[in-house]
């Protein structure tokens, strides 16, 4: 495609998006107003649903087929960078260095690993009643394990980084929330409604399908930026050109 005609593709996309902004600028509500149509109706829905964390209410139940589309995106973009990061033709793997971290990061990232991985899971598993979620909680997850590459070298990092059983469960888990959304329509609902039973207020079982779109959102995103920095650390350690002499790589 010649630049030009990406120019004008991009002309007439920004156009339309343009047009559509300007028409609804003008029905936003004023800066400042006490009026909250939108908000009240948020809060009263998520404790009606029994649940506290009215943002993941929100998230998870009131505008779930937004947050499909966001977990979509997310495994999309792995996908595409594991296609564009691939080996090519003219690179081949290299043994990565050794390298020791000092004594004093060692053991920080030995002690706070394991604290990482259980505050992930809490965080996910407690997004119905605090603010966290599948989102953050998955953040924090794919941030535990990179800790060994901090504390340790990149050949640890490479043990406790399964990566073909991660890229299985970052699919399983983008599915997995589609799936859950069939519920609804099984049990006679609309696609991704809220039709387990709510439990009670404030407590960990409480949110009907809440707690389930969190678990599948944090697996989905806790593995998916696991792969995904795999393929960019790959790149930076281990990857290099086939003209590369020995030295270059000492």
């Amino acid at each position: 495609m010649k630049d030009r005609t990406r120019l004008a593709l991009l002309a007439g996309a920004a156009a339309v998006i343009a047009g559509f902004y300007a028409a609804a600028c003008p029905r936003l509500p004023g800066f400042g107003t006490p009026h909250h149509p939108y908000g009240d109706r948020a809060v009263a829905a998520a404790l009606a649903h029994h649940t506290a964390n009215v943002v993941s209410s929100i998230n998870f139940d009131l505008r779930a087929l937004d947050t499909l589309g966001e977990e979509s995106i997310l495994f999309v973009t792995v996908l595409a960078s594991t296609l564009l990061l691939r080996l090519a033709r003219d690179e081949r793997k290299a043994t990565p260095r050794t390298e020791r971290a000092l004594p004093t990061t060692r053991l920080f990232g030995t002690v706070l690993l394991p604290v990482a991985l259980v505050v992930g899971v809490y965080v996910i598993a407690h997004g119905q009643l605090t603010p966290g979620g599948g989102f953050q909680g998955g953040v924090i997850l794919a941030t535990a394990l990179h800790l060994a590459y901090l504390a340790a070298d990149y050949r640890v990092l490479e043990r406790v980084r399964p990566l073909a059983a991660l890229d299985v469960t970052d699919a399983l888990g983008a599915v997995s929330f589609t799936a859950l959304g069939l519920v609804g329509l099984a049990a006679g609902g609309a696609f991704l409604e809220n039709v387990l039973p709510f439990g009670a207020f404030n407590q960990i079982t409480s949110g009907g399908m809440v707690p389930l779109f969190n678990a599948a959102v944090g697996v989905e995103v806790g593995s998916g930026l696991i792969v995904l920095l795999a393929h960019f650390l790959d790149q930076a350690v281990e990857i290099h050109e086939d003209d590369e002499t020995p030295e270059d790589e000492a």
